[in-house]
């Protein structure tokens, strides 16, 4: 198969990249001719690509206009720095702008990475192991509550990394109700220690982030300690916690500052609540907790909360899980209603107040139906905002630069990580329409480092990118929901198999039958190729992440159905599923 044309926006990219000067122009324009004139006259080199005689001409003049604001001819660019149509060109001349551009760079760094999170970190050490010169600059600003953590980011301080060992609290509280039915002598009562839990969590997350501070150390990459902001196109200006400043200039820069948790602008919101900012190093047990919004966040706080015994009810504006499998997003919401959740459906907050100062507090939320507008209010201890996230864009300088960043969410459109700047890239969960996953954003940020600075040229492969939400019963998922494939290849051109099953290990302690679940969606016109891996069940996880590696290499239906199953796990089942949706048929498991 011949390899796909570039995109317009690759050829001006890899135009501006390739050459010191590059001058997009017209074959017939004077203005034009005149910049070429400027440059023969000062014996510089150039590169010259005239718009009018391109098939393409039309479509790359108006990526240049998205990355340059310039409508018109002739557009120049001084080593990736633009430079402007001829008067601002002969200016920059005369006031020997161009000439410094051009002369070798002299700069404190040769890579600054902006965020010290997984992909942030994980591209400065790939430089530094290639032997450049690379600089982290990392600030947490404190939450509306106060919490701030250390280096590492998001998924090591307040995301993957607590919520996991705290769903694996809950999973324990289950497991001993199981174990009686095992033969163990486990008493009916156990309470659980939020503060055990906590400090022991806590504990681990400090343990991260000194091991990621010697690991910079270690690769001499220079910490910098301290919230960065653009002051030009190769300078940067950072504040300390003291309000110390320094400036730092670097040849190319690098944002991966990820996102911070949303507020709705409603009274006393930031007031009350908390996010998942807070509630990893909340002080004391957060007691009967309203978990605000339907996202994998919330719905996995809800979901251990309960584990451990707390009263928790999950407030829902719409649907539950956007963006994942709806058909596994409704189970998992009927799994975790049944197992003590409780939910209000189609309503929002529109005040938070309260009642009774304390640790925890009494708190009040007061909510409108979304369908009918009656008001009503629920009274609780902790309220949990998880509405969203935002990126953590706006204050960087960005505009000072010229990198673009969408109005709608702040995040940055890319090209294979480089933004509409040439030497200013982004990795992580910032790049818009990428993944909000911290394997990607590692992924990315070393194969990035590779291009940069080796003779790398892979790209990171946002295809097929495996994921699991740690509800009490875990969701895998790779490749498609089923309604994006229905949107991709059309219904008729899809076989959706799907069963429920039962683990051997629910059967001694007389779990639901109905509980788990598993699907795979594959396109018909290309022999059955699975296009979508689903599953709802104890370790999802760990089945999820071997099947994405089978569907990385293009696996078939046929490809599942001949690979001989593992007896007896949940992960067989894939080996054998053959029902389809289409049929109709019953899909309740009938024996082993």
């Amino acid at each position: 198969m011949a390899p796909a044309a570039p995109t317009s926006r690759a050829v001006v990219m890899d135009h501006i990249q390739s050459n010191d000067v590059m001058i997009f122009s017209k074959t017939y324009c004077p203005f034009c001719k005149k910049v070429k004139e400027l440059f023969d006259t000062k014996k510089i080199e150039y590169k010259t690509l005239e718009l009018d005689i391109r098939a393409d001409g039309e479509e790359l003049q108006k990526v240049l206009l998205d990355m340059s604001g310039q409508k018109t001819v002739p557009n120049v660019f001084i080593k990736g720095t633009h430079i402007g149509g001829s008067d601002a060109t002969e200016t920059a001349m005369k006031e020997g702008k161009i000439t410094r551009l051009l002369s070798p760079p002299q700069y404190d760094f040769d890579l600054i990475v902006i965020g010290g999170g997984s992909g942030g970190l994980a591209a400065s050490k790939e430089a530094a192991t290639l032997g450049k010169t690379v600089a982290v600059c990392d600030f947490v600003k404190p939450s509306p509550k106060g919490t701030t953590w250390g280096l590492g980011g998001t998924c090591v301080n307040v995301g993957c990394i607590p919520k996991k060992l705290m769903h694996q609290a809950a999973i324990l509280g289950e497991s001993l109700q199981d174990s009686r039915h095992y033969g163990w002598g486990t008493p009916e009562k156990v309470e659980h220690s939020w503060s055990t839990l906590r400090d022991a969590v806590q504990a681990h997350i400090g343990s991260l982030n000194w091991g990621y501070r010697v690991a910079l150390r270690d690769k001499d990459v220079t910490y910098v300690n301290g919230f960065a902001e653009f002051v030009d196109a190769h300078t940067i200006k950072t504040v300390n916690r003291r309000g110390k400043e320094q400036t730092h200039t670097s040849e190319r820069f690098l944002i991966a500052t990820g996102m911070r948790p949303r507020y709705p602008d409603i009274p006393g919101c930031k007031e009350h609540t908390i996010t998942s900012d807070d509630l990893f190093m909340l002080p004391y047990n957060p007691g009967k907790t309203v978990c605000i919004g339907a996202s994998y966040v919330s719905l996995e706080c809800a979901g251990f909360l309960a584990g451990m015994g707390n009263d928790v009810t999950v407030m829902v504006r719409s649907i539950l899980l956007r963006g994942f499998d709806q058909d596994i997003a409704e189970k998992i919401g009927s799994y975790m209603e049944k197992h003590g959740t409780n939910f209000i459906r189609k309503a929002v907050p529109t005040k938070i107040e309260m009642v009774k100062e304390g640790t925890p507090p009494t708190l009040k939320v007061h909510f409108k139906r979304t369908e009918g507008g009656e008001e009503s209010s629920i009274e609780c201890n902790t309220v949990l905002m998880a509405v969203g996230r935002d990126a953590c864009t706006t204050e960087l300088g960005l505009e000072k630069v010229g990198v673009i960043t969408s109005p709608k969410n702040g995040k940055i459109p890319c090209t294979n990580e480089q933004t509409n700047v040439p030497h200013v890239y982004a990795v992580g969960d910032i790049l818009e329409g990428g993944h909000e996953l911290t394997p990607v954003a590692i992924e990315a940020g070393k194969l990035l480092a590779k291009r940069l600075y080796s003779t790398s040229t892979r790209q990171c492969d946002y295809v097929n990118v495996p994921t699991t939400v740690f509800t009490p019963l875990e969701y895998g998922s790779c490749g498609l929901p089923e309604e994006d494939a229905v949107a991709k290849y059309g219904e008729e051109n899809l076989e959706v198999y799907h069963t429920y099953f039962q683990p051997l290990e629910f059967t001694v302690s007389h779990r639901e039958v109905n509980a788990c679940y598993a699907k795979i969606i594959c396109d018909k016109t290309a022999n059955e190729k699975v296009v979508g891996f689903h599953v709802l069940g104890p370790n999802a996880g760990e089945m999820t992440q071997g099947f994405a590696v089978a569907m990385k290499a293009g696996a078939t239906k046929e490809h599942f159905d001949s690979t001989i199953g593992i007896h007896p796990t949940c992960g067989e089942l894939f080996t054998s599923i053959h029902i389809t949706k289409r049929s109709g048929l019953d899909i309740t498991p009938s024996g082993c």
